[in-house]
């Protein structure tokens, strides 16, 4: 012990850490010897002198690099901090660190704390200069070394992956011929599975649609999982990030692609250093190569998907992109419509009562603090470019029946071929069962049992299969000769098929994103005319013109006499009898109803007017009812006084209440004709005789 003067007693009272790492998850299955090694190390602890020994492996799989988070390096320099540790041991430093910021942390520590630092030859103080001028070395040889394998490592790979000839993990459909070319995978039920997804996708433009009908129909589908350790192609129902694999993966268009995802690092919110990954675009990668192996389809048809899924994202992107899956909300037009002033797509948003009906809108630079481009309802345009449409396919809509009809025929077959080649995969998955229990010995039966098993879960498997084919071929019902009359008559009269209440606004915006492409729109604000440039998918190009639709704020508004009258009665009026003015003079509302007391309520606080109050009302002013009671006599009486002109009244409307003050009842002439009345039964007006009168009063 006294040999050894870097190693004091003090060093002997504290713990001995023996650091184990291992770089990857492969290395701690496969490299076990290494793993020996280290954890050897423990021994050396104790030779040297330590009866305190901790082994900290937290880290076995996780590399030393920049940006990888280590809890077990994190765990040893607190240990360190704390002055409890004598000496790290490590097999060689490149365990310890392949960083000069962790190395010289560590060092640092270390030699305020006064720990050694050991490997499996030498011991090291880090307070000698000479040992500190080692361990520097040591640490930047094992970062250099870190960084040159690697740089040698990739450059293999980007060199092979030039070629197109580097195969990390093949995509199901395709395998490996001779360890540099890409081929079909030879099992049928491999391709018309793969095939069947995107034959899917053309038909439901969704990618979850198509996840969805694969369960609807139990069909399974060729993934990669992990089988013991090694990835193998298995059958199974997908998930939907299988199908969106295969839907956005360019190697089934006969691309090779290699480096989508660029690496960099970063500083995180606390300061240390991360891994920053980006998936870039297939053909912004490091290695794109096109027309490399046999596709499953074409190239352009893989960008049409392409453009389908990304117009089906339901976020509104930087780029001003509208959302533009085919769903069933009325907007016919969604995603189509693209502003002639600045260019962006207009966005489709609901109104009304039950949040149906569509409106176009163009944000402009409303964001900025600008205003709308434009703005228009959408029920009108819908329907002329729906009439556009009709009028142009009205000439092969015969033809396109007779394809529907085939196209409903193949779609019956496509289930029942799926399930057959899968009944052909399960037969012969069963008939090697069979063999393997054939040719084991019956008198072990620790083997004959499990291969028994197997043989009778795989002939389930197939009797399961085949009642399914059978109750779905009951199911399929052959087109008659009456249904194909009857497709037939559909082509004829599809005009009143697609006002039909009967066809689905998902099957029109289907039908309509088929044939156009794009369609401009501007606004003329002197004639308040919208022109329309219909850009089709065949390249040619229509105009039509129409008249702005007027918003239901306009088109439904009420006249500006109808306020102005309900604005005066409601001073001295409740609704119920501005309502009955109203009728008298013939007045309807804006939408052509007749007027009640729940309209004039609503169209008061549209308009911001206040109702009558009746606790503040003026006392002095008696409409006729009022000032019968007043006066003690008959409307009838004091309506011919104010017909003679001798009681004045006032009136807001015809048909309105009359008005009468209480100081007219109360002067002369019309207090002493009504005293006379009263008196003699004789209603006495001037240049009046009437005959006498029966006294009203006892």
């Amino acid at each position: 012990m006294l040999s050894k003067p870097k190693i004091t007693p003090d060093h002997l009272g504290k713990h001995a850490l023996v650091y184990v790492r291992q770089s990857t998850p492969k290395q701690v299955v496969h490299n076990q010897e290494r793993q020996r090694l280290q954890y050897a190390l423990v021994e050396r602890a104790r030779a040297l002198g330590w009866q305190q020994i901790e082994v900290i492996d937290d880290d076995l799989g996780h590399s030393a690099s920049a940006g990888t988070q280590r809890v077990g390096f994190k765990k040893l320099l607190a240990t360190v901090v704390l002055g409890e540790v004598g000496i790290v041991l490590s097999t060689e430093v490149s365990r310890l660190s392949r960083t000069d910021k962790d190395w010289c942390h560590l060092l640092e520590i270390c030699k305020v704390c006064g720990t050694l630092i050991g490997d499996a030859e030498h011991i090291y103080d880090v307070n000698l200069t000479d040992d500190q001028l080692i361990l520097g070395i040591k640490g930047t040889l094992s970062v250099m070394e870190s960084s040159v394998l690697k740089s040698r490592l990739f450059q293999g790979q980007e060199h092979k992956a030039k070629r197109g000839e580097l195969y990390k993990l093949i995509a199901p459909g395709y395998i490996c011929a001779d360890g540099k070319s890409l081929v079909k995978d030879p099992n049928v039920r491999v391709q018309e599975a793969i095939a069947l997804v995107f034959e899917k996708f053309r038909q439901l433009w969704s990618v979850r649609q198509v996840f969805k009908w694969f369960h609807e129909e139990g069909i399974e589908l060729p993934v990669n999982k992990s089988v013991h350790g090694k990835t193998q192609l298995v059958w199974q129902l997908p998930t939907y990030e299988a199908v969106k694999y295969m839907l956005q993966n360019p190697v089934y268009a006969g691309a090779y692609v290699y480096g989508q995802r660029h690496t960099t690092l970063a500083l995180g919110d606390d300061n240390n250093v991360r891994k920053k990954s980006v998936q870039q675009r297939y053909d912004h990668a490091r290695v794109f190569i096109p027309d490399h192996h046999e596709p499953y389809i074409s190239w352009e048809m893989f960008a049409h998907h392409q453009r389908l899924i990304a117009a089906n994202a339901h976020r509104i992107a930087p780029q001003d992109e509208a959302a533009a899956s085919v769903r069933q909300g009325h907007g016919l037009l969604t995603g189509l419509l693209r502003c002639g002033r600045c260019g962006r797509k207009l966005h489709v948003r609901y109104w009304g009562k039950s949040g149906t009906a569509a409106r176009y809108v163009c944000r402009g630079d409303f964001s900025a603090g600008g205003r709308y481009c434009l703005g228009f309802g959408g029920a009108m345009v819908d329907k002329r470019i729906g009439e556009q449409v009709l009028e142009t396919i009205r000439p092969l809509t015969l033809e396109a029946s007779l394809q529907a009809a085939q196209s409903y025929e193949a779609a019956q077959r496509e289930s029942t071929q799926a399930l057959r080649l899968q009944i052909q995969q399960v037969e012969y998955e069963a008939a090697r069962a069979f063999e393997q229990y054939d040719q084991a010995d019956p008198k072990n039966r620790l083997v004959t049992s499990q291969l028994e098993s197997r043989w009778n879960a795989k002939l389930e498997a197939l009797t399961q299969l085949q009642e399914q084919l059978q109750a779905m071929q009951k199911a399929v019902t052959p087109l008659s000769e009456t249904d194909r009359q009857m497709i037939m008559t559909l082509g004829r009269h599809f005009r009143e098929l697609w006002f039909s209440n009967d066809c689905s606004m998902a099957l029109k915006k289907k039908i309509i994103r088929i044939l156009i492409r794009e369609i401009m729109v501007s606004l003329d604000e002197d004639t308040r005319n919208l022109a329309f440039i219909i850009h089709w998918s065949g390249g040619c190009h229509t105009t039509l013109s129409m008249k702005k639709p007027l918003s239901g704020a306009i088109k439904y508004k009420t006249p500006e006499q109808d306020i102005a009258l309900i604005r005066k009665l409601s001073v001295r009026y409740d609704d119920g009898e501005i309502a009955r003015v109203l009728s008298k003079l013939g007045r309807t509302t804006a939408r052509g109803k007749r007027w009640n007391q729940t309209r004039v309520a609503y169209t008061r606080k549209q308009y911001g007017i206040a109702a009558v109050d009746k606790a503040h009302r003026d006392p002095t002013i008696l409409s006729l009812g009022q000032a019968v009671r007043y006066t003690g006599v008959s409307d009838t009486t004091l309506l011919k006084l104010i017909n003679k002109q001798l009681l004045p009244c006032h009136q807001v409307a015809p048909y309105a209440p009359l008005e009468i003050n209480k100081s007219d009842l109360d002067s002369d002439p019309v207090r002493s004709i009504l005293e006379h009345l009263k008196a003699t039964g004789v209603l006495v007006l001037e240049g009046v005789s009437l005959p006498r009168q029966e006294s009203l009063f006892k």
